[in-house]
């Protein structure tokens, strides 16, 4: 080719339809992108989220591998992130959340050569709802069951106005379903939290409860739904909200044809934890005793669903799992990254397509800082500048084919725009993978 056909081809603009964005849980899988050589110049059905994650993604010209801050090739750095992890006695490898579920795979099978601990962002997020599931259970459903039946939609500890921008419109309170025609008019929306967020100017009703009383509320609504008389003083003193308000609702919640509660960080990372979870899954699943009823929650990253998914086929458990004993053990506060890190327990680590140095406390940052650890991330970071090695790889979904999962669980196949000059997260894992067994002797 020509150097005028290589720049007439490089400005052409080509169409992707029906790409997926990767940026948040919804993974909305609709968008139309608008491609001008390695520059995404429009992208159609994104939300505020969606455009920037798309619109201001460039290829950085830096080098694919550093090691030990020196640019280097990609087999040296394999060989070195290879020979790290496999002469560690208590190796970590941590994140997961925003790359493919084939990457995600390939990781969980390098800690099980290894003997190491594995463990994903969920840990400090969403894990107490992952606690709360092996506990509880879970009545759950898909987001096109909600947007099709849902006809009353809860949103506890949750603002999907500002962290899932599309959420309202494509899954849960504007479209028009199979079984509700008028979209918005045939729902009824109530948000419950702390404060008056964004996402309360959709709300029908908004309840305003007391901080950190959240446990309280949700065992209200389950003695209601069981017909259990509550003093009216003390559930007020309790939560902030009157008896007589909390009943409607529960009326509201009895008449519903197909209820849905989504829920967030809100209520997972406050005083209760898991034991919040617990009770609203356990009040969902009281609920279907007088209608159907379902709860979800409400997911951050692109494929943190996906990396619980993975994590559980392939450990039995989804998050903190410790495989240095040849089977898995699970215990989050012992096996989790941030407590491992904090206590100086880690010998070395692998960090996926997260940044732990610029989130964890002081303690663990300082023994990660002091410890041998690979890191593998498209973009710099506080934890790529300070790995012994560090690869720069491609973006999930933009450069990247491959498999993810929306927030209920769901599938998702990736469209990529264009192609990167930095290899996959999988190809690397892949890599390092090969000579980790080759190191450790282990048969193909």
């Amino acid at each position: 080719m020509s150097i005028a056909e290589s720049d007439s081809t490089a400005n052409e603009l080509r169409i992707v339809e029906d790409a997926t964005c990767t940026f948040c849980g919804c993974v909305c899988d609709d968008i139309k992108l608008s491609v001008k050589g390695h520059e995404i110049v429009k992208a159609k059905n994104a939300c505020v989220l969606g455009n920037a994650w798309f619109l201001n993604h460039e290829i950085e010209d830096r080098p694919a591998c550093f090691v030990d801050g020196q640019p280097a090739t990609v087999e040296q750095g394999i060989e070195r992130a290879a020979n790290i992890l496999a002469n560690a006695r208590y190796p970590l490898t941590y994140g997961l959340s925003d790359t493919t579920t084939e990457s995600q795979r390939v990781a969980v099978s390098i800690s099980d050569w290894i003997g190491g601990i594995v463990d994903t962002t969920t840990s400090v997020c969403h894990g107490p709802s992952g606690m709360a599931f092996q506990g509880v259970g879970e009545v759950t459903a898909s987001l096109g069951e909600v947007r099709n039946r849902g006809d009353l939609i809860i949103f506890w500890g949750s603002n999907p106005a500002e962290s899932h921008p599309r959420h309202f419109a494509k899954y849960s309170l504007m479209p028009k379903g199979m079984f509700l025609p008028n979209g918005r008019k045939d729902r009824t929306c109530v948000i419950v939290d702390v404060r008056k967020t964004k996402s309360a100017k959709a709300a029908d009703i908004l309840l305003q409860i007391k901080p950190r009383r959240d446990f309280e509320a949700l065992w209200a609504l389950r003695c209601l739904a069981r017909g259990i008389e509550l003093d009216p003083q003390q559930v007020l003193d309790d939560t902030g909200i009157e008896l007589s308000v909390w009943q409607d609702l529960m009326d509201r919640m009895k008449a519903a044809k197909f209820g849905v509660i989504f829920f967030g960080m809100g209520l997972t990372m406050t005083r209760g934890k898991h034991a919040n979870s617990e009770a609203l899954l356990a009040l969902t699943r009281d609920m279907n005793q007088h209608t159907r009823f379902v709860c979800k929650p409400n997911r951050g990253h692109g494929n943190v669903t996906g990396a619980d998914n993975v994590v559980s086929w392939r450990t039995g458990y989804p998050f903190g799992v410790n495989l240095t004993r040849g089977y898995p053990r699970f215990n989050p506060g012992e096996y989790t990254a941030s407590d491992v890190l904090a206590r100086g327990e880690a010998d070395a680590a692998m960090i996926i397509a997260s940044d732990p140095m610029a989130n964890f406390s002081q303690p663990a940052r300082e023994h990660l800082k002091s410890i041998p650890y690979v890191a593998l991330d498209p973009k710099e970071t506080p934890t790529t500048r300070n790995a012994a090695v560090a690869f720069s790889v491609a973006t999930y979904g933009i450069n990247v084919p491959g498999t993810v999962y929306r927030m209920d669980d769901v599938p998702i196949p990736l469209r990529p725009a264009f192609e990167s000059p930095f290899p996959s997260d999988l190809e690397v894992l892949t890599g390092i993978e090969r000579r980790v067994r080759e190191l450790k002797g282990i048969q193909a």
